[in-house]
């Protein structure tokens, strides 16, 4: 069974062909547009702009990712696309693609969710053939992952989601305000970085700790608040820490906050805060559901420091595991799946077509014709 992905829910247009075995599944091709040069100038993602170049790439991309994949339109056996969350005006591009397609080729379409997507970006591994890297394989028939919770950490969402099987999602907290990837976007803007600001402020934080002596970095630890890290729930807030930073630089003179040693240490400041909620809100809920495997999902799992204090956590939590068999497996997606992609939607939908009845599967040829993008979205289980 072959797949076509189509992911358009920001500002990336991406593409996408796997072949699916019903255990693995093969990427075929895997191509991503990225429109960040067009709006850095912005600081952040206009929609209207965002939505004129995916309607300029979507079919370039396409044709592509065909030629890539080495096949023709008549090889595919499903049409997969993101249905939400994410920028309505970029969304309808790819959907409307997706049900163009769908309803020309006569093939069935399914949705996917984009967080959803992320989440299944975990199992996706890189196979090396003949000392070159041609595909990503996987395999996801195993129900010894179960439980599992999952970190998701984006530009618009912050949250911790227990999975008891495939396709069954219980929220267990999620942020009341400001996601993290949004919170790391403004605080960058604050400091006159460019956009994305998650990857510029990681960079600069990250350079500071490594030049830098533990005491001149333990006073930074502690400039900036950690919102409802002691709250006796799973819930988040970034707003107010943002707002810290605001008026910290405001006491400051305009000298000093062009000072590019003084921008990195807030970057270290700040990042570390962030940082010590997420894992601190996590190891809680490992705590008190001992999943068998805990994984992290979105655009800001690509952040190394919070991949090594995650570890750090998860170490240290299995060494009070008894037996050994019960230990917590951690998986991070692979750094070019932490972005948005649409190798994850067409793993998604590969597993979620598996999991389908012959009626639903027989129901997704008319997709075409009734499948609406949604900007908001839920992550929903399978029977929904």
């Amino acid at each position: 069974m072959r797949i076509l992905s189509i992911e358009t829910s920001c500002d990336d247009t991406a593409t996408a062909i796997i072949e699916w075995d019903g255990e693995n599944a093969t990427v075929l091709a895997d191509t991503v547009s990225s429109q960040i040069a067009l709006h850095t100038k912005w600081g952040g993602v206009v929609p209207a702009l965002a939505s004129r170049e995916h309607l300029k790439n979507i079919v370039p991309v396409i044709e592509e990712t065909f030629t890539n994949a080495h096949i023709k339109k008549e090889d595919i056996d499903l049409i997969a696309v993101t249905e939400g969350p994410g920028l309505m005006p970029a969304l309808l591009i790819g959907v409307s693609a997706a049900k163009t397609l769908a309803l020309v080729w006569n093939k069935p379409l399914i949705g996917i969710q984009h967080i959803e997507g992320h989440i299944y970006a975990n199992f996706l591994r890189s196979q090396i053939s003949n000392q070159t890297l041609k595909s990503k394989i996987f395999n996801l028939q195993s129900e010894n992952i179960f439980p599992l919770i999952a970190l998701v950490v984006s530009g618009g969402h912050t949250q911790l989601v227990l999975m008891q099987k495939h396709f069954d999602y219980t929220i267990l907290g999620e942020t009341q305000d400001d996601a993290s990837g949004e919170a790391f976007d403004k605080v960058a803007r604050l400091l006159g970085l460019p956009y994305p600001g998650g990857p510029e402020i990681s960079k600069r934080a990250d350079q500071y700790r490594i030049k830098n002596e533990a005491s001149s970095m333990e006073t930074l630890q502690k400039k900036f608040p950690r919102p409802m890290l002691n709250d006796d729930n799973f819930n988040f807030s970034f707003s107010g820490l943002k707002t810290a930073v605001l008026y910290s630089l405001k006491k400051e003179s305009e000298e000093t906050i062009k000072d590019e040693t003084f921008i990195a240490s807030q970057c270290y400041a700040f990042q570390e805060a962030v940082v010590d909620v997420l894992v601190a809100k996590t190891k809680k809920a490992i705590t008190l559901y001992s999943p068998k495997t805990f994984v992290i999902a979105g655009g800001v799992s690509a952040n190394v420091r919070l991949r090594e204090q995650l570890k750090q956590a998860i170490d240290s939590i299995n060494l009070e595991v008894e037996p050994p068999s019960n230990k917590i497996s951690f998986l991070t997606p692979e750094f070019a799946y932490s972005l948005d992609n649409a190798a994850m939607i067409g793993v998604a939908a590969a597993f979620r077509y598996e999991q389908m009845s012959a009626k639903q599967r027989k129901g997704l040829l008319h997709t075409s014709l009734s499948l609406d993008p949604d900007a908001n979205l839920p992550l929903q289980n399978l029977s929904c």
